[in-house]
C-alpha cells in the first residue's frame, strides 16, 4: 500500500514578548513535502490545535526562500492547506506508517506539551512506523512517552537546532527554554555537525532528526529509505 505521512506545523504566531512573529520555516516543509509528493505518499498536514498554520517572516525573505519554500507561496491550493490543517483528535494514527515534525522557533511553545501530537507519535512509533523531526521540531518530541511509560528520546541519538546556533541567529535571549539542553536532560543522545548551519542528520533505528532547515531535504530522504526498507 501507498505509505502514508503526517506532516506536523504549529499555530503559534508570535514570540513571548508577542512583539517578534514567528511561525513555521517554509521550507522545512516544503521540502519534506516535495520529497515525499515525489515518491508519490499520501500527506496530511495537522498542527496542535487544528486550523490556520502561521509562517515565520524570516523564512521568506532570501536566501532562506529557496526554489522550493517560493513554489509553495506562490501555489493557492499548497497555501490552502496550510489555512485549515486537521487536529490531532481527527487522525486516525493507524492509517499512517511516518509523522515528521516541521520547524520554526513557534514548534517551541505548542509542541512539547501537545497531548494529541504524543498520541499520535507514540501509536505510529510502537506499530513500526517512522518518526522524523528537522531543526525545531525534535521539541515535539520532548515529553512523548510510549506506552511503558519511558520517554521515546531517552537512550537515542538525535539532532536538532543546536543552542550555538540559536546564539549565531541572534535570538538566543527570547528563547523560551534551551531545546538542545532539555533533550540531554531527558538521556537523549544530542549530536550535532562541528559547524552550525550545515546539513546534519541522525537516523536511530525509526527515529530520524535532521538538525536545521538546511537538513531538511536530506532527514525526509532518510525517512524515505527507511520507509522503502519496510516495504513502503
Amino acid at each position: 500500500m501507498t505509505p502514508k505521512i503526517l506532516l506536523v506545523v504549529s499555530n503559534v504566531d508570535h514570540y513571548a514578548d508577542t512583539t517578534t512573529p514567528t511561525g513555521l520555516w517554509l521550507s522545512e516543509l516544503s521540502h519534506a513535502y516535495d520529497e515525499f509528493e515525489r515518491q508519490g505518499y499520501q500527506q496530511v498536514i495537522v498542527s496542535p490545535q487544528g486550523g490556520p498554520c502561521p509562517l515565520e517572516p524570516r523564512s521568506l525573505k532570501w536566501p532562506n526562500l529557496d526554489r522550493s519554500a517560493k513554489a509553495w507561496q506562490a501555489d493557492p491550493q499548497r497555501m490552502a492547506l496550510l489555512s485549515n490543517t486537521v487536529r490531532p483528535e481527527a487522525v486516525d494514527p493507524s492509517a499512517f506508517d511516518a509523522i515528521y515534525f516541521t520547524g520554526g522557533h513557534a514548534v517551541m511553545w505548542d509542541f512539547p506539551d501537545s497531548e494529541g501530537l504524543q498520541m499520535l507519535t507514540r501509536s505510529i512509533v510502537e506499530q513500526g512506523g517512522i518518526v522524523g523531526a528537522v531543526c525545531h521540531g525534535y521539541c515535539g518530541l520532548l515529553n512523548t512517552r510510549l506506552s511503558s511509560g519511558e520517554l521515546l528520546v531517552s537512550g537515542r541519538k538525535v539532532t536538532g537546532f543546536s543552542w550555538t546556533e540559536e546564539i549565531l541567529a541572534g535570538v538566543a535571549k527570547k528563547m523560551p527554554y534551551n531545546a538542545e539542553q532539555e533533550m540531554r536532560q531527558r538521556g537523549a543522545r544530542y549530536q550535532k555537525a562541528l559547524l552550525p548551519f550545515l546539513p546534519f542528520v541522525v537516523t536511530d533505528g525509526q527515529l530520524v532528526t535532521g538538525q536545521n532547515p538546511q537538513s531538511a531535504k536530506a532527514t525526509a530522504r532518510q525517512v524515505v529509505q527507511l520507509l522503502r526498507k519496510r516495504g513502503g
